[in-house]
Formats: structure tokens, C-alpha cells, sequence
């Protein structure tokens, strides 16, 4: 005779917990906080304490008995879910940390490196960013002669738009061109063969770009059940914040995640989805009940950030949006200026204008780090950084060229990445034109040399003048030591 024993060690207990719960939360964070089981959609307005929120339901889980590495949380950015789960660590100890946390495109990243042999994909693969798909699509598009067209043909920037585009709002390419680019139809059957081109280079040479690693990760978890049975198995608990900012891939990915389960929270604001220029789909956020019928929604509403005065011409505002979910938000700040809509002839006069208002404001003892101006792109700024410069107003711009797409950066991470991978053709042509007396076509022809070596960091055999061949021994010398 037999006994079969099933454990439930997930499984929340009547116990007492280290942390006060029910006073440090309102009554809607906390319910939130104490939902574990089956589908949540979280509608937080704006300051209403969204990421306190996560934090504390996160430390309740673990307090719950719930194992830290069976948690996801997904976020819009790495640098949030680190803060989250710095701050779940300082509340209940270091299991806090060990909870998986990062953005979708991180999490994919190091999924598919683990399960991506189930549909083929080597996890040996590089990921291109940006600037690197660009310099792909530029070095295709002039292999391909497209540089010499009679009439204007995109730029390589504007190409790499129309390609992610067409994945984040999953249309066809030519569906693209004609809704956003109808300047360049003529080309359209080109372009078309430059898309098939760029994706047949990745393939060849183990690239993914941002964009890729979604599909993939979707492609994993919707032809795969062995992955998906091993993935929903390990993380029984999903979290994504910021829902109203993902796009349909994401959204898919979400509920496959979710698995049998059906443990996921999303949380997120449709009065502040702004990144549908990316493909976001605020849709997504709308259907989520429609997707689980049986979800619990819960509204936080109570705003901790901001006085009455901005909230009611907030709630006047939600309150003419023809879709979503009506909320109002509330607060304990009663006094307050009103807010002020300034209207100027031009963008000379704003910048004037804003000008002005900082020295009022600072001769009322008012620090300069304490104002903030924003703007939607960079080049608004423009002109209000010359009339602060003008005006001897000192400032700190936030926005600009990413930190990791400096140019001195990018030369440090091609090196990093033809050890990882050395037929990274890309990077390999970024560290080859930076050795004095190489240029693009000795480059290509290096590399050429490189895939037919047996040992990828031997230039011995490679004929170059003088100054290039002493570059590239002491470039082949630097990376054997380095890959050793």
C-alpha cells in the first residue's frame, strides 16, 4: 500500500507577521497587499502610492511563506525593480533580493539563454541595441546598393523605426509605410527585402535586438510546453507594473506566464498610458477583465503627492475620456495654489516666461534643485537652455543620449562582445575601425578572415600596412589574455 503526499508549501497560513500591515497601508493598498490568489487588476492613479504598494506585497508573500525565487516581478525599467526589491530587503532581510525582478525584456533575455533550446535558439546569442541594429541596417542597405538609388531612399535610423514599429504594433511592414511613411512607398518592395535581409544577418551571425527577444520569448512559451510548464512552474506569482505601457506581445507573454495558475496582478494607470507612439496598447489594460472575468479590481484612489486644486483639475479632466475606468482621486493636502495655464506667442516667450517665473520663485527662498521643468522631447528645451544660460541660471539636464549609448562606451562593450561571441560581425567592425589605418572595406575583409580562422583573435596571416598590423597584434594579444 502507498500514501501520495502533495505539498503545498506555497500556501499562505494564519501567522503572525513583522510587519504592521493594516496600519502603515490605506484600506485599498491593502487589499491589494493580501490578494496572492488568482487574477488582480490594480488601478492606481497617479501618486497614490503604486510602487509602496508592490513593495509591501511582495514582503507580505514572503512573510506568507511564499519562496522569493517562485515571485516575478516585471517592471518599465531594471532600475525600478532593483529600487523595489532593495526596499522589500530593508523591510523583512536579504530574501528580498532574491526575488526575480526586471523588465520584460531583461527577464526574456535571461529565459531564453536558459529554455531558448527548446525552439532552436543558441544561447550563446548577442543582443544589439539601437545603434548597433542601425549600423546593420546601413552596412545591408549599401551591400544591397540601395545607397545608390536615383531617388530618395530612408536613412538607416528611420529604416530600424519602420522595422520596430512593425513589431510593436504587429502590421505588416508595408502597412507601416503606408500609415507612417507613404513618402517612401516606392520602395516599399526594397525595404521589404532589406527586412529580410536584416533578419537573416541576425540569425546567421546569433543577434537578437529588443524587439526579438519578445518574439522569441513568446514563440518559447506559446509552441513550447515543456518550457511553459517549467517557467510557470518556477514563478507561480506574477507581477507587471505599469500595464497600461505594454504592448500585445507583452500583454500575450503576461497571461502565458500567468500558466494554470492564474497568479498575476497587473497594476496600472489608463489615464497614463503616453508611449503608445512605442506600440503600447492601453487596450491592454482595459481587457484584462474581459481576459479573466472572474479578476478582482481594485482602485487606489487616495493621492499622497499632490493639494485639491491639482486634483480637481485632474478628475474634471478623466472625467470627459470616452473609455476606461472612472476613478476620482482623493487627498489630505486641502490647500494648495491653483494650477495656472500660461499661454505665450511662441517658444521665445516661453522660455522667457519660464525664465522669469524661476528668479520669482528663488528671490521667495525658494532652492533652484527644488523647480523642474518638463518637457515631451528634448529639443524643446533648446530654447529655454539658452534663455537660462543668458540669465546666469545654472541646471542639470536629465534626457539626451543614454548612458550606454556613449560612443566610448559602445567601443568597450564591442570588445566584451566578440569574446562572448567571436562572429559578432557588428561589433567586430566597431573595434576593427578604431586600430589606425583601417577602414570599412579592410574591416569587412578582415572579418572575412576571421569566420574562416580557427582562431578568431590570430591576425598573424592577415596582410595590412604596418601601423594596422601592429593595431591588430596587439588587439589579437589583448583578447586571447582577455577570453583566457
Amino acid at each position: 500500500m502507498t500514501r501520495t503526499f502533495k505539498l503545498t508549501t506555497d500556501q499562505a497560513v494564519d501567522r503572525t507577521f513583522k510587519i504592521d500591515y493594516a496600519t502603515l497601508l490605506n484600506e485599498q493598498q491593502f487589499e491589494a497587499v493580501s490578494q496572492f490568489r488568482g487574477p488582480v487588476l490594480c488601478i492606481a492613479g497617479a501618486g497614490s502610492g503604486k510602487t509602496r504598494t508592490l513593495i509591501y506585497r511582495v514582503a507580505r508573500m514572503l512573510e506568507s511563506g511564499i519562496a522569493p525565487d517562485s515571485i516575478l516581478l516585471l517592471t518599465f525599467t531594471r532600475k525600478a525593480a532593483s529600487n523595489m526589491l532593495e526596499r522589500v530587503a530593508a523591510l523583512i532581510g536579504a530574501q528580498g533580493k532574491s526575488v526575480a525582478g526586471g523588465t520584460y525584456h531583461s527577464f526574456s533575455a535571461l529565459t531564453l539563454r536558459k529554455y531558448g533550446h527548446h525552439i532552436g535558439l543558441n544561447p550563446g546569442f548577442s543582443i544589439i541595441d539601437e545603434g548597433d541594429s542601425g549600423d546593420i541596417i546601413n552596412f545591408l542597405r549599401s551591400e544591397l546598393g540601395f545607397n545608390r538609388k536615383e531617388s530618395r531612399f530612408p536613412q538607416k535610423k528611420t529604416i530600424s523605426q519602420m522595422f520596430s514599429k512593425a513589431n510593436n504594433l504587429e502590421k505588416t511592414l508595408s502597412e507601416i509605410i503606408s500609415d507612417f511613411y507613404p513618402q517612401f512607398a516606392e520602395h516599399s518592395a526594397d525595404i521589404g527585402r532589406l527586412y529580410e535581409e536584416f533578419a537573416i544577418y541576425k540569425q546567421k551571425n546569433l543577434l537578437l535586438d529588443y524587439d526579438d527577444l519578445l518574439i522569441y520569448m513568446h514563440k518559447l512559451l506559446s509552441s513550447s510546453e515543456a518550457a511553459r510548464t517549467a517557467i510557470t512552474s518556477r514563478y507561480r506569482y506574477v507581477m507587471a507594473d505599469e500595464y497600461q505601457d505594454t504592448n500585445g506581445l507583452q500583454a500575450r507573454i503576461t497571461f502565458l506566464l500567468a500558466g494554470a495558475g492564474r497568479n498575476v496582478m497587473v497594476v496600472g494607470d489608463d489615464a497614463q498610458s503616453i508611449y503608445s507612439f512605442r506600440g503600447a496598447r492601453v487596450s491592454n489594460i482595459l481587457e484584462f477583465p474581459q481576459a479573466y472575468p472572474d479578476c478582482r479590481i481594485i482602485r487606489l484612489e487616495r493621492n499622497y503627492r499632490s493639494t485639491r486644486q491639482i486634483l480637481d483639475a485632474a478628475n474634471s479632466l478623466m472625467e470627459s475620456a470616452e473609455e476606461g475606468f472612472k476613478k476620482k482621486l482623493t487627498t489630505e493636502k486641502m490647500s494648495g495654489e491653483l494650477p495656472a495655464c500660461v499661454r505665450c506667442e511662441d517658444e521665445q516667450e516661453q522660455a522667457m516666461f519660464i525664465a522669469a517665473r524661476i528668479l520669482e520663485l528663488r528671490e521667495q527662498g525658494i532652492r533652484l534643485d527644488n523647480m523642474a521643468v518638463l518637457f515631451r522631447s528634448s529639443f524643446h528645451a533648446y530654447q529655454l537652455e539658452l534663455e537660462l544660460k543668458r540669465r546666469n541660471i545654472p541646471y542639470v539636464k536629465w534626457g539626451g543620449f543614454k548612458f550606454l549609448e556613449a560612443g566610448h562606451l559602445k567601443d568597450i562593450i564591442a570588445h566584451l562582445r566578440i569574446i562572448q561571441n567571436p562572429y559578432d560581425q557588428v561589433s567586430w567592425l566597431r573595434v576593427l575601425l578604431l586600430i589606425e589605418g583601417i577602414g570599412t572595406h579592410s574591416a569587412t575583409d578582415i572579418f572575412v578572415h576571421i569566420r574562416q580562422a580557427q582562431n578568431p583573435y590570430d591576425f598573424s596571416a592577415v596582410k595590412a600596412r604596418a601601423k594596422a598590423s601592429k593595431g591588430l597584434q596587439a588587439l589579437g594579444k589583448m583578447l586571447v589574455t582577455a577570453a583566457a
